[in-house]
């Protein structure tokens, strides 16, 4: 049996069970590492090897200091393209790529200038965009997610998301792992919902998932912070698409016109 055949073994009977007309258990653990992998990769992407591109919008807050509240600076929106190859050692890896670009507070035009109001100069604007081909993603396996440079020197910590079913939902809360030596702070709190009833469906290998995250990240260096206390704080939300072409017009005419190459993941 191939990898991919071992993992979709285990999506059958994932969730524990209950009774008809019981409340959902809230937080579960599911079955066996294995169907931890399986159905984090489901989530995140496809237990087939194919591109699936997110779609995701949302505000980025400037937090300087103890007394300013977070203060909302422009909005954002963006599109990641993940990709999940089977891999000769029976492990997988997820690369792809993420194209974001900036609009102003009412989310209505495209940022080429910001006035920033945190040191009262004029930015030009630039776009977030990152990516990697094989070797420069992430490997998955029952032993964790690790960086794919850095495999062989991070020890093994069992993979275990942190599940929850409740309103005919299953939400799966996901911390991103970052490879070692970016700046401070960073970090990603995530959690991903599905439908129950897609969830159990062991003959779906990519599911219609949508998605809720917090990020802490330092200033964006088109901001020209230089030394300054403080970071960003960005809110996102958005969904998985069954191909480019739901990517919303205005987003898509761009990227395609600015960023062609990210539009597919780099299979070499």
């Amino acid at each position: 049996m191939s990898t991919s055949g071992l993992l979709a073994s285990s999506l059958a009977g994932a969730l524990p069970q209950w009774r008809p007309g019981e409340p959902a258990p809230g937080s579960v653990e599911l079955a066996s590492p294995e169907a931890n992998l399986a159905n984090f990769i489901r989530m995140m992407a496809s237990l087939e090897e194919v591109d699936c591109p997110w779609w995701y919008n949302g505000t980025v807050y400037a937090v300087v200091g103890e007394t300013m509240n977070p203060r909302p600076l422009f909005r954002f929106s963006g599109m990641e393209l993940y990709l999940v190859s089977h891999l000769d050692d029976g492990t997988y890896e997820l690369t792809g790529n993420t194209v974001t670009f900036f609009r102003d507070l009412a989310g209505e035009s495209w940022l080429e200038t910001f006035d920033n109001p945190l040191t009262g100069a004029r930015n030009k604007v630039g776009a977030a965009v990152q990516g990697g081909g094989p070797g420069r993603g992430f490997n998955l396996s029952v032993n964790g997610v690790r960086f794919s440079k850095l495999k062989d020197t991070i020890p093994d910590e069992p993979l275990r998301k942190w599940w929850n079913v409740a309103a005919d939902t299953v939400w799966m809360n996901n911390d991103t792992v970052y490879p070692p030596g970016l700046p401070p702070p960073r970090a990603q709190a995530q959690s991903m919902f599905v439908p129950l009833t897609a969830f159990n469906d062991a003959a779906i290998p990519r599911l219609p998932t949508v998605f809720s995250s917090t990020v802490t990240m330092p200033w964006l260096e088109w901001m020209d912070m230089d030394e300054r206390a403080g970071h960003l704080l960005w809110h996102a939300a958005g969904a998985k698409l069954p191909s480019l072409g739901a990517l919303p017009g205005d987003y898509r005419r761009r990227a395609e016109a600015e960023y062609p190459e990210r539009l597919t993941v780099a299979r070499e």
